[in-house]
C-alpha cells in the first residue's frame, strides 16, 4: 500500500471557475477529513486537508497542508505518516513551494521543492540525501497538492462534455509529468450527510503492481460552487480502496443537498 493513501487523497480534483479571490470554490480556514475503507469493510486509514492563509518571501499565499495516516488493523502491519504541503499565489494559484515528508511502512521521504515561476526552475531539496538539484519546468507548473487547487478555481466545467480530457503539467519528484483525467458526467450519490449532486471523474494512473488498469480511479465532487470532494473508489491489482468525505468545516459558499 506504499504510497496509496496519499495517492488516493490527492486524487480529489475540484472544479469552479473564478478570476478573483472574492470568485474562489475555497478559503482560509476550509477543512476536510476522509475516511479510507479496504475492500468496502476494513478500515484503511484517514487523511485531512486544510487551507490557511500565509506568506511566502513576502507575498501572500494559501497553505495547503494534506495529511494521511493509516488506522485499525492495518497500521499494525503497515504503518503510514505522511505530509504535503503547497503554498500556492493567492490570484494565479501556481504553487512556490511543496514539501513531501512520508513513512510508509520504513519507506521514508523528505523533499521540499521551491519553484522559480519565472524562470521556470525547479530546485529540489532532499533533505534525506542532503542533496540538492535544480531541473527546468514548464510555464505555470503545478505541484501534487496546487493541481487541484487551480483546477478548482480555472477550469470551466460549465464548457464540459461526457468523455472530455483534461491535462495539467505537474511537477513531483523530480519529473515533469503530465496529470491527464476524463470528465464522465453528473452523479446523484448517497452520502453520510444525505444525497449530493456530483461531478464524476475518471483520472489516468499507472497500471501495475498497485491499480488493475490506467483507469483504475473514479472520483465524485460536489456540482456546487465550493466542489467538495465525496467519494473516491480505485480497483487494486488486489483488492480495492475507497475513500469517503467524514467531516468538513470552512466552506466558503452554502452546501448543498437534495432533498428526498
Amino acid at each position: 500500500m506504499r504510497n496509496l493513501l496519499v495517492f488516493i487523497l490527492f486524487s480529489v480534483c475540484m472544479f469552479y471557475k473564478g478570476s478573483a479571490q472574492n470568485q474562489s470554490a475555497f478559503q482560509n480556514g476550509e477543512w476536510f477529513k476522509f475516511d479510507m475503507s479496504y475492500s468496502g469493510f476494513l478500515k484503511a486509514g484517514e487523511a485531512t486537508l486544510e487551507v490557511k492563509d500565509n506568506e511566502f518571501k513576502g507575498k501572500p499565499v494559501y497553505h495547503i497542508v494534506g495529511k494521511g495516516w493509516t488506522t485499525g488493523a492495518i497500521k499494525w502491519f503497515f504503518k503510514v505518516e505522511d505530509l504535503y504541503e503547497s503554498y500556492i499565489d493567492k490570484s494565479t494559484y501556481v504553487p512556490y513551494k511543496f514539501i513531501r515528508k512520508i513513512d510508509e511502512g520504513g519507506h521514508t521521504k523528505d523533499i521540499e521543492i521551491e519553484f522559480n515561476q519565472s524562470a521556470n526552475k525547479a530546485l529540489v531539496n532532499n533533505k534525506k540525501r542532503a542533496t540538492s538539484k535544480e531541473f527546468d519546468i514548464p510555464k505555470n507548473v503545478q505541484d501534487m497538492v496546487s493541481t487541484f487547487y487551480f483546477l478548482r478555481n480555472e477550469l470551466e466545467i460549465e464548457k464540459l462534455k461526457a468523455g472530455d480530457e483534461i491535462l495539467v503539467d505537474m511537477f513531483f519528484d523530480e519529473e515533469n509529468y503530465a496529470f491527464k483525467l476524463r470528465y464522465l458526467g453528473t452523479e446523484t450519490i448517497e452520502t453520510e450527510f444525505g444525497k449530493i449532486a456530483s461531478l464524476k471523474f475518471r483520472p489516468y494512473v499507472m497500471a501495475g503492481r498497485v491499480f488493475k488498469e490506467e483507469e483504475s480511479l473514479t472520483l465524485w465532487v460536489s456540482n456546487d460552487r465550493n466542489k467538495i470532494p465525496l467519494r473516491i473508489k480505485a480497483d487494486l491489482a488486489v483488492g480495492s480502496l475507497r475513500a469517503d468525505l467524514s467531516a468538513f468545516k470552512g466552506l466558503k459558499h452554502p452546501f448543498k443537498l437534495i432533498a428526498d
